[in-house]
């Protein structure tokens, strides 16, 4: 879903959880995105659907095994009971994000850039807000942690998805937006952030 092969026309996906919308931190969130030189090509308000959550976090059985076996040695280790298989404890991770994402309205969005993906995921920050960089969306806004999540039984709130990969960026992309629903469009300032010889600066 490229414009172009040139590295500036790399995208990326990414999604303002139920958290972020009912923080009313959107417009932080993607002024970031935007004062970092990305541009926004594709944005909506919109409810997600469960199974196409399952469809987005694309996990299959070895991966529930192993997180599942893992879930299940610490709650032994731990003194608590481990009274499910390990693949059921693995499944409950997407059980717990399926049903947080779908808690409420979201905002989905494509982003383009040079090397989109990587730069979006600096500026989000770790997956642990509590252990988050200073700087980061996740580190300044929230402090969520997996412990106190668990605790809870309950999915880690930490405001922002986004592809970790430019090939998941791609399936992702797909997944949630149609080829038409991307515009290409030029911004002033790409003039600066991308003109070879910065034509037309001087009056």
């Amino acid at each position: 879903m490229r414009r172009s092969s040139h590295p500036k026309h790399e995208l990326t996906f990414a999604i303002l959880k139920p958290d972020a919308i009912q923080r009313g931190l959107v417009g932080e969130i993607v002024s970031r995105f935007e004062r970092a030189g990305l541009k926004i090509v594709a944005m909506k308000l919109t409810m997600l659907e469960e199974k196409k959550l399952w469809d987005h976090y694309n996990k299959d059985e070895s991966w529930f095994l192993k997180k599942g076996a893992n879930i299940a040695n610490e709650r032994k280790a731990s003194g608590l009971p481990a009274d499910k298989e390990p693949i059921e404890y693995g499944k409950d991770i997407i059980r717990a994000l399926v049903k947080f994402m779908t808690s409420g309205p979201v905002v989905v969005l494509a982003i383009e850039g040079n090397q989109a993906v990587t730069v979006v995921k600096k500026l989000v920050g770790g997956t642990e807000p509590s252990t988050s960089d200073v700087g980061t969306i996740r580190g300044d806004f929230t402090l969520d942690s997996y412990a106190i999540s668990a605790i809870d039984d309950r999915a880690v709130r930490n405001l922002v998805h986004c592809s970790d990969a430019v090939e998941e960026a791609e399936r992702e992309l797909k997944l949630w937006f149609k080829k038409d629903d991307l515009i290409s469009y030029q911004l002033i300032a790409e003039a600066i952030l991308y003109d070879v010889n910065l034509d037309g600066i001087m009056e």
